[in-house]
């Protein structure tokens, strides 16, 4: 197989030629590539659920999963971390049993790169709390994590906690011993317990900006301390409403590009119609417009957010280049997570995850997506985002 087009990283026209893997990336002549880009596969660390479709339902079936996925990958994302949310012991487990189970039968189940917990050692405030239901929130344990490990098969890639916990360091250094991504979100930690978290080998924080007070101090508090914390990379959720623009363009000079990550957070109503939709336990309104909020509140509970939509977005709203838009849309949160011959870009040896857009009236459409350099024939015209 073959493509041609503008390698969306490096903003030179080339040849990919792939199977599996890509094998040779040849420069041509601008005729030849057109003006179609190029990218590596795009790859979203923090997908809650989509199409309708709740990852946080314990008897989540295959066919949803399969229905879900399919969609995503119509976003151009090849790789992504279904997402469990604060839940019931119970629950949490049979959640990610499920989505392991699909990761298994489905099609597709490769564009599952794995799972991210997200919780429930997180701070019980309100704000900080965000979406997530107050009576499950509890402190760290290890054995807990490790049954999240035996229900996926050792498939947990990516775990969100406050470091407030007492527990949290020690937790800390044995899950990133495990060879997993630790994340710093949710939270209400002082400046000693985030550098704790750090030291102990935290690497990320979670949806930096929000999971927050509506009103804190104005110095010192957690937001300032993670965005100085040079050790730490961040994910943002760029959508038009989750940061304000000020915010998403200083936080993005505080910890650059190269540590700086972008994530959906999709709930169930992305890629679905206005309405009610549920988020576990709870219910959740996807308005008019583009708000998913919990069931009769003003908070937010995740995005509607598609991965296409959001690399535009920081275009627009960041002021930054579609190269850097990109890279954090694809190598960095691959590194993140230490995702295996996803992290270089498009160049030999690596996944041949091909996305191929074009860039029209400040929209990112998707013309294309290879996984594993197999194109997919669920990208329709009726489906282009």
């Amino acid at each position: 197989m073959n493509c041609f087009g503008i390698d969306a990283l490096s903003g030179l026209p080339i040849e990919v030629v792939f199977n599996e893997r890509i094998e040779q990336v040849r420069p041509v002549a601008a005729d030849i590539a057109g003006d179609l880009m190029l990218a590596p596969g795009f790859v979203d660390i923090q997908v809650n659920g989509f199409a309708g479709v709740d990852f946080n339902d314990p008897h989540v079936s295959v066919s949803d999963v399969e229905k879900a996925i399919a969609t995503i990958l119509a976003t151009g994302t090849t790789r992504c971390l279904p997402t469990v949310i604060t839940g019931g012991p119970d629950e949490m487990r049979a959640c990610l049993r499920s989505l392991r189970r699909a990761q298994r039968e489905i099609p597709d189940g490769a564009v599952i790169a794995g799972f991210h917990v997200e919780g429930p050692y997180i701070a019980a405030e309100d704000g900080p709390r965000g979406a997530h239901p107050l009576r499950w929130v509890r402190p760290p344990d290890f054995d807990e994590y490790r049954r999240w490990q035996e229900a996926t098969d050792g498939g947990v890639r990516l775990v969100t906690i406050s470091p407030h916990w007492p527990q949290a360091p020690g937790w800390i250094a044995r899950v990133a011993a495990d060879g997993v991504a630790v994340s710093i979100g949710h939270t209400n930690a002082s400046a000693d317990q985030i550098t704790a978290a750090v030291d102990a080998g935290a690497t990320l924080s979670t949806h930096l900006g929000n999971g927050a007070h509506a009103v804190m101090r104005r110095h010192p508090n957690y937001i300032w301390e993670q965005l100085a914390e040079d050790r730490l990379s961040a994910s943002f959720i760029v959508d038009g409403i989750h940061l304000g623009k000020a915010f998403l363009k200083t936080a993005l000079r505080a910890k650059t590009i190269e540590r700086s990550v972008l994530v959906t957070d999709a709930s169930s109503p992305a890629g679905a119609s206005p309405g009610r939709y549920r988020l576990g336990e709870q219910e959740a309104d996807l308005t008019v417009d583009g708000r998913v909020v919990l069931a009769g509140t003003d908070r937010l509970a995740g995005s509607a957010l598609r991965m296409n939509d959001g690399i535009a977005l920081l275009t627009t709203i960041a002021g930054i280049s579609i190269q850097d838009s990109v890279r954090m849309a694809t190598v960095n949160p691959a590194s993140i997570i230490r995702l295996g011959h996803r992290m270089k870009g498009l160049q030999p040896g690596e996944l041949a995850d091909v996305v191929g857009f074009r860039l029209k009236a400040g929209k990112v459409e998707i013309e294309s997506v290879w996984v594993s350099g197999t194109e997919k024939a669920t990208l329709r015209k009726s489906q282009k985002y």
